[in-house]
């Protein structure tokens, strides 16, 4: 599919506009590959003025202040706010079961991952994406800068690895290709029958800042279904055969409610930032509203 083609599915001008002004935030102070727009906490060499401290032999004598050295007799050197990027990673779900909804949840973290991507880009962080099960040979490309867009779309717009990988070893196989430190945007409907505590604890080792995006559509949050039904899992094509009650569709919503509960619990006691996303919710409230209060963007 082409740039072109790709961008008004994704990001529209209207949304472009709104998400330029924002920034990505960390609550942990990472080292940057490379200068970008971002203050850092360290002194560096930018052309900003921090402060002085005293000349030590050996210390770059461009940065000496030869107008204070001429009135106090004593050399000091010049300080500069340092600025540098940041890594953003935004890992997706690419299973069958997100392929769910209307609008799938794939295209909604899709969009998600798009509307975050960008805001990185435009200032100048470093930024990857990718599919769960994502191999070596076919990793997602490392982009920085504007220009870099219109790539990151047509990446995102290409179909998810037809390789079935479940939570815990899609995880594990980005984390040994990724060592980088960072932001890390998880974003998955936690549908595993292995469960998912396996995949959270991979992201924990990185020791990056880790964002659980928890994806689910209207059908599933409130199935409206009745009489007697077939349902057939899409991952693994195992048949259950139930009668949508009412009582039946109660005990769904109590034990969807504490799953939901759970994984907010397991990532708030270990100091990641869990979100659950109804992919009827714009994408543009959730990053404005939502995600800023979470403290990813400001």
């Amino acid at each position: 599919m082409s740039s072109s083609a790709a961008a008004p599915a994704l990001l529209s001008p209207q949304l472009l506009a709104q998400l330029e002004h924002l920034e990505l935030v960390t609550r942990k102070v990472f080292r940057g590959r490379m200068k970008g727009e971002r203050r850092s906490k360290r002194k560096g060499q930018s052309v900003e003025f921090a402060d002085f401290r005293n000349y030590v032999p050996g210390d770059d004598l461009r940065f000496v202040d030869w107008n204070l050295y001429a009135r106090l007799d004593k050399l000091f050197i010049k300080l500069f706010l340092e600025e540098e990027d940041l890594h953003f990673y935004a890992l997706i779900d690419g299973s069958p079961s997100m392929e769910f909804g209307d609008p799938t949840k794939l295209h909604f973290a899709r969009q998600l991952a798009a509307a975050l991507g960008f805001i990185g880009l435009c200032r100048a962080d470093r930024v990857k994406i990718e599919f769960l099960g994502q191999s070596r040979t076919n990793a997602g490309p490392v982009l920085r800068g504007r220009k870099s867009l219109y790539r990151m779309l047509e990446y995102l717009e290409s179909p998810p690895p037809t390789t079935t990988t479940n939570l815990a070893a899609g995880t594990k196989e980005f984390c040994l290709r990724n060592s980088g430190r960072g932001i890390l945007v998880l974003i998955t409907d936690l549908m595993d029958k292995s469960g998912y505590e396996s995949a959270l604890r991979f992201l924990l080792a990185q020791q990056m800042d880790v964002y659980l995006i928890h994806v689910l559509c209207p059908e599933e949050l409130n199935p409206e279904l009745r009489g007697d039904l077939k349902l057939i899992d899409c991952e693994d094509r195992d048949v259950a055969e139930v009668t949508a009650s009412r009582p039946l569709l109660d005990r769904y919503q109590k034990t969807l409610a504490a799953f939901i509960e759970g994984a907010r619990e397991y990532c708030t006691r270990r100091g990641m930032s869990y979100l659950l996303a109804n992919t009827q919710t714009p994408v543009e409230q959730l990053v404005a509203n939502y995600l800023r209060q979470r403290g990813l963007v400001r």
